[in-house]
């Protein structure tokens, strides 16, 4: 009994001296974990804001609907990350990630929205929400139907898919048919930062190598700033405080619509999969527990849902913050509740928001295209921890090819039905996890030595 108090007790020591970054309980000091904290929210500011602000130009909202849709985006973004992080019962992921408003279900948003309106988005998030949260109950009884080879391809394809938005915003926006896109100042902008992000991160030491990606941020904006390309007109405009209400858009509920998100939102259920997956192996060196992707699972549906009767989109796991994780293998749960607590006080603050929001489009891709890189080999990193034999090759390429293939060239599939070729098209993401998923159980499970003895017997049989 006395030994048993003695080492909770020492425990207890332990955990309250654990400063380390690379622990999950860690918790260091507050100025060492801050800018550690700011690149993850710098990292992700973009995507949070960017599915409302599309969003509201497709349903034609208000300027008053679209301020609040970016406002409770960032709001969710922060209290779905910091739910994660601790938990509650069976619900969150309890890893280091970053969870909020995400840009993978904007395809089928936008194609709900233009026939149905914002009512009928949230209706049919409602929905897709109560499916992710079954989806999660039962992930436990088919864990074995996402093996490396699965959640790896999924990785994969998640870093591939994501250059084409670093590229764009390195050239100067998301809007190809801008007068300044792929203006030479936006690419010294965003050269400088991506060099500057390179520097740190292989000669700096200290806080500065763990921080490559905000001291780039930093660099870059200061140089806009000299260059005039930081816009501080929102900063002006945006008020100081305002508090998040429930229901400010009715829901409306359409089969068709309910069937897009469904599918989208089980599909992202699968994206989760892969950026936790990738979490763990390249941020923890472990695989992820059942137990983890199940909380995860559970509360990004339980979010989803949630989020739905407050006007905000649904949520997911970011996958550039995986990649910073990944790189840094800072881990720290306190550092990335700082970023939660962050995003929090945006939403509660649009004039917060709208500063994080000046930061021009060139800074972030400079700043993030390493971030999309590291994804891509963390993704190749889980493949090799399963046999590349001929059927995982097979599987992997193929999922691989018809991916990245349709999304190089949409129209390929523009006389499919419209609801099909929203959710194929939206994202390579879908197309390359309904691939795999299906090789993965229709093919037969060879290792590499089955393949070896099938050869053999093949050339004995040859000799006969």
């Amino acid at each position: 009994m006395n030994e048993a108090l003695a080492s909770t007790g020492q425990r207890k020591r332990e955990n309250a001296r654990n400063t380390s970054l690379f622990d999950f309980y860690g918790k260091p000091r507050f100025a060492k974990a801050l800018p550690l904290s700011l690149q993850h929210l710098l990292a992700m500011i973009a995507g949070v804001i960017t599915p409302p602000i599309i969003v509201a130009g497709t349903v034609g909202a208000s300027i008053e609907e679209k301020l609040l849709l970016i406002q409770i985006a960032v709001l969710a973004s922060g209290v779905c990350t910091v739910f994660h992080l601790y938990g509650v019962w069976k619900f969150g992921a309890r890893l280091p990630a970053i969870f909020g408003v995400g840009f993978a279900y904007v395809p089928t948003l936008v194609a709900i929205g233009a026939q149905y309106g914002i009512e009928g988005i949230l209706g049919a998030q409602l929905i897709g929400g109560i499916t992710m949260v079954v989806v999660g109950y039962f992930i436990q009884y088919i864990r074995h139907l996402f093996p490396p080879v699965v959640a790896g391809t999924v990785v994969l394809v998640i870093g591939l898919s994501l250059y084409d938005i670093a590229i764009r915003y390195m050239a100067g926006g998301g809007n190809v048919d801008a007068p300044d896109f792929g203006d030479p100042i936006n690419w010294i902008v965003a050269m400088v930062t991506l060099l500057t992000v390179l520097v740190a991160a292989q000669f700096g030491r200290g806080v500065i190598k763990l921080s490559a990606i905000i001291v780039g941020i930093l660099v870059g904006y200061l140089l806009s700033l000299a260059l005039g390309m930081v816009n501080f007109s929102n900063v002006a405009s945006a008020s100081w405080i305002a508090r998040p209400r429930a229901m400010p858009f009715e829901m409306q509920f359409h089969a068709a619509a309910i069937a897009s998100m469904v599918v989208i939102c089980v599909i992202n259920s699968v994206q989760t999969i892969g950026d936790l997956s990738a979490t763990t192996v390249g941020g923890m060196n472990r695989e992820l527990k059942t137990k983890e992707l199940t909380g995860g699972l559970l509360g990004n549906g339980l979010t989803t849902t949630i989020s739905a009767f407050f006007g905000a989109l649904p949520t997911s796991t970011f996958s550039q913050n995986v990649g910073i994780v990944a790189m840094t293998k800072v881990i720290s749960r306190y550092v990335l509740v700082i970023a939660g607590l962050f995003m929090i006080l945006a939403g509660l603050s649009p004039k917060f928001g709208a500063i994080m929001t000046t930061i021009p489009y060139p800074v972030l891709g400079g700043a993030t295209i390493t971030v999309f890189g590291m994804i891509t080999m963390t993704g190749i990193q889980l493949l090799i921890k399963d046999e590349l034999s001929a059927r995982n090759m097979t599987i992997v390429g193929l999922a691989l090819a018809l991916s990245l293939g349709i999304a190089s060239v949409p129209a390929s599939i523009d006389q499919f039905p419209s609801i099909l070729k929203d959710l194929i098209g939206g994202a390579p993401i879908v197309v390359a996890a309904i691939t795999a998923f299906t090789l993965n159980i229709l093919l037969p499970n060879k290792s590499l030595s089955d393949e070896a003895a099938e050869r053999e017997a093949i050339a004995k049989a040859d000799t006969l």
